[in-house]
């Protein structure tokens, strides 16, 4: 896990190194400092004549104090630099570490994504990266700096007198236990709140995108409701965390209090016992600070653990999108042009998950020449959009195969095969920025001529020539600002700029009326002839003129033939007909 982390840090290893090495030289400067304050006491303040009287010495005085003086601004010059580096460091890795799941988010399939979820996805780039991202700035800084501080400042402990060295070593013990069996039982508390976590953006996204359904059936209440019985989950889960995290402070806080007392205790029968000879006043002060040294950087020690202990389970949900191997990629010698738009489905099965009885398509044969337009028909959840999908290769077949310019779909390079094949899906998704930039999706170096064309093969350019901007006029985002007969134009034209060898329609020309619908088809049939056109319709007034229609039922093909021969020869095709002539929609 931490080599894959570690593949992140990239540019910013110079940093992530430098840090440490500042924090070392700070580190030492704090502990020599203790050293000059004794000097200063001993040499300067308490300094004794020859008759053994206290007198002090200005003249030390001034020279220990201006070395003291130095000490600290060079201290403070190599904290500050150590900071900076640690949070250009740390900053850097997140930016890289956020850029590298996205960059991997982009080559899932459907599949992969499938897997994860979307709101999982965006904890996993967002609160995920931000908890390593201050674990590694405390590791490269206060995890560096508070073993050395401990260290350093046990041997100079041990210097000034061994004896009250050994203190500390019957409270490391008490410290490191404690410390080991509160993360023990918070780690899998946290793990757990970070799944409540995505539950709580899904609940929030699932609301953004349906705010006008929830106002619409008034069902604010029960958002209200969902969202505050998730939050209380995050509530609950996270206040057991923190209360065992809590001990962590009482632990370090008694031990700190405890040494001082047993070294305040031994080391004022020391003084007062030796009368000065075996330790002085102001090594029994360097004692009191480097006992406070020590604990208190055992005190961060423990923060770095809880931080760890945090960030592991990011950590580990990150690593695990990085480790995702997309379900499709390119073949080693991938073809690189696709002949024409012909597609042939061989025994075809399909199923979502790897459960072979979960079967959405089973025993799927068809013939596809290239320039025909064929529609396809069926009931809800027939798989009419699953059958479709299989051509671009969003999801590959699981058993049989797919091919189009009489090549396997899995024998292309990824780019080539969606570049012939434009999908205009059932959602249909627009981006904000202008009409234009939307459009150019298709094909970013399209000229406005060739926007122009598309937009009237699609009948968008009617309605786009009304916006006082005209094709400059700025879209919201999720097209928010334009009606969904607009939108799902502006999708057809946006494929059609693509110029593909197969342009497949799944029900996006359900928002427009049959007259705009009847010209879309007309155009198509007169100008893109070549092309290859998919058709899925609910109404057989969209594909009743189409080369050959498919009846899908229940992931399966109940028929193929023209309108004249589905209506002789197919029971579905004729009710679907039947109910439709008597409800007014052809």
């Amino acid at each position: 896990m931490l080599r894959k982390l570690a593949k992140s840090i990239r540019e910013y290893k110079l940093a992530s190194i430098l840090s440490p090495v500042f924090i070392s030289g700070e580190v030492l400067m704090e502990v020599l400092i203790p050293l000059i304050v004794a000097e200063l006491i001993n040499q300067g303040i308490n300094y004794k004549n020859a008759a053994g009287e206290v007198v002090g010495n200005s003249e030390n005085l001034l020279k220990i104090g201006l070395i003291l003086v130095i000490a600290c601004l060079i201290s403070m010059i190599f904290g500050t630099l150590a900071g900076d580096f640690a949070a250009k460091a740390s900053t850097g890795f997140a930016r890289n570490l956020r850029k590298d799941m996205f960059y991997s988010i982009q080559n899932f399939s459907f599949k992969n994504i499938d897997k994860f979820s979307s709101s999982s996805l965006i904890t996993r780039l967002t609160t995920d990266v931000t908890n390593v991202q201050n674990s590694y700035q405390m590791l490269i800084r206060i995890a560096i700096r508070s073993p050395l501080m401990i260290i350093f400042s046990f041997v100079m402990a041990f210097i000034i007198h061994p004896s009250l060295g050994t203190v500390f070593l019957c409270v490391v013990p008490i410290l490191v236990v404690g410390l080991l069996i509160i993360m023990k039982f918070a780690f899998p508390m946290f793990m757990k709140m970070f799944k409540i976590y995505d539950k709580l953006n899904r609940v929030v996204q699932e609301n953004l995108r349906g705010v006008r359904v929830v106002k619409s059936f008034v069902r604010e209440e029960y958002e209200k409701e969902k969202f505050a019985s998730v939050s209380d989950s995050i509530y609950k889960i996270a206040t057991k965390a923190e209360t065992i995290v809590a001990f962590n402070s009482p632990l370090m806080m008694a031990s700190v209090y405890g040494c001082m007392l047993l070294i305040s205790w031994v080391g004022a029968r020391l003084v007062v016992g030796s009368g000065g000879t075996e330790l002085t006043e102001g090594e029994l002060t360097s004692m009191f600070t480097y006992t406070s040294q020590i604990l208190m950087n055992f005190m961060m020690l423990s923060m770095i653990f809880i931080m760890v202990t945090m960030s592991r389970a990011s950590a580990e949900r990150i690593v695990e999108v990085l480790d995702e191997t997309p379900d499709i990629s390119n073949p080693e010698n991938p073809i690189c042009k696709v002949s024409d738009g012909s597609i042939e489905f061989r025994d075809v099965d399909f199923s979502y998950s790897a459960d072979m009885n979960k079967l959405c398509l089973s025993d799927v044969t068809l013939r596809i020449n290239s320039g025909e337009t064929v529609g396809i028909i069926g009931s809800t959840g027939s798989s009419k959009s699953t059958l479709v999908q299989l051509i671009p290769r969003l999801y590959d077949t699981t058993a049989g195969s797919v091919l189009v310019g009489g090549k396997d779909v899995r024998s292309y390079d990824i780019k080539t095969l969606r570049d012939s094949v434009a999908m205009v899906l059932q959602k249909n998704v627009l981006f904000s920025g202008t009409i234009k930039e939307n459009l150019r999706w298709g094909n970013e170096d399209a000229t406005d001529e060739e926007i122009v064309n598309a937009c009237k093969l699609s009948c968008a350019d009617e309605f786009i020539s009304t916006f006082p901007d005209g094709y400059d006029t700025y879209i919201e985002e999720g097209g928010t600002n334009v009606s969904g007969g607009q939108k799902q134009r502006l999708c057809i034209a946006r494929a059609l700029l693509k110029s593909p060898k197969i342009l497949i329609l799944d029900d996006s020309t359900s928002a427009v009326d049959t007259r705009t619908d009847a010209l879309i088809q007309q155009s198509m049939a007169e100008y893109i002839p070549e092309t290859t056109k998919i058709i899925i319709a609910q109404r057989i007034s969209s594909i009743e003129h189409a080369d050959k229609i498919i009846v899908m039922d229940d992931g399966k093909i109940d028929a193929v033939g023209t309108h004249e021969e589905l209506m002789k020869n197919n029971k579905i095709y004729k009710e679907v007909y039947s109910s439709q002539q008597k409800g007014g929609l052809s």
